[in-house]
């Protein structure tokens, strides 16, 4: 009878890691391509919403939930030999980059602009285009290893948020 109360116990413990949904309370983010919004959840919560550029094609910007493995502030912009820091650089500040499609952080990411008037566009090679003073902000609350989930929904930040364990219920 011990053994069998201790096994319930491990397998609904908080701790025990069952799933790749994260803990309310860890920091997410959820980029709508369909309404040019980024949402930042923390604390089981959308603490802030941004408006940001997508892919120029539906397909471009990948969809489903990926890991933040890069931050880079003044991003070097390898495509045009750009260096960072320059206001010719399109990627901005700051550079925050996911693992989608097997990339290695370097080619889809959240970074800033040196096109403000892009904001709120289907515009980018499929990268999440932020204004360079939020993307900073954000840059500040994102750890290595946070989830990101990139969709094209009609749903609200909340249901998306708690269908991915991000938000309480």
């Amino acid at each position: 009878m011990k053994s069998i109360l201790l096994a319930i116990l491990v397998v609904v413990s908080p701790i025990w890691p069952i799933g790749v949904n994260p803990s309310v309370g860890d920091p997410y983010i959820i980029v709508n391509k369909k309404s040019h919004e980024l949402a930042y959840i923390l604390d089981g919560e959308v603490k802030q919403i941004y408006e940001v550029a997508v892919g120029k094609a539906e397909a471009k910007t990948p969809e489903g939930e990926h890991t933040i493995i890069v931050k880079a502030e003044n991003p070097y912009y390898r495509k045009k030999n750009i260096e960072g820091g320059s206001k010719e650089n399109p990627l901005g500040t700051r550079w925050i980059g996911f693992d989608a499609e097997n990339t290695d952080g370097r080619i889809y990411g959240i970074h800033g602009t040196n096109n403000p008037s892009s904001i709120g566009q289907d515009i980018t090679a499929g990268c999440v285009r932020m204004k360079n003073e939020d993307v900073e902000i954000l840059f500040q609350e994102v750890p290595i290893g946070m989830k990101i989930l990139i969709t094209s929904s009609d749903e609200s930040f909340d249901d998306l948020g708690k269908k991915q364990g991000a938000i309480r219920k």
